[in-house]
């Protein structure tokens, strides 16, 4: 199972930027963050494929939960 973001190319100005994430991602890989599969280009949209995680995005989990700035640190540390 995994995630699969889909990014019109179209609406980026700066693609070398999509490039670089797209990098960085390949290199980097730990246990504690969705990590790239791989990546294709379908017309004019870029589709990354990542690591399923449960429970939805980053954002949405944050919209929904306070947290306070002490837990925020600790997750970012981690």
């Amino acid at each position: 199972q995994v995630a699969l973001k889909k990014m019109p190319l179209c609406k980026r100005s700066r693609k070398e930027l999509v490039i670089n994430e797209i990098q960085i991602m390949k290199e980097n890989r730990h246990p504690n963050i969705v990590n790239y599969i791989d990546s294709y280009l379908v017309n004019e949209d870029l589709w990354l494929v990542m690591e399923y995680v449960d429970g939805g995005t980053l954002t949405s989990v944050l919209v929904r939960v306070l947290m306070e700035e002490k837990i925020i640190a600790a997750i970012s540390r981690e």
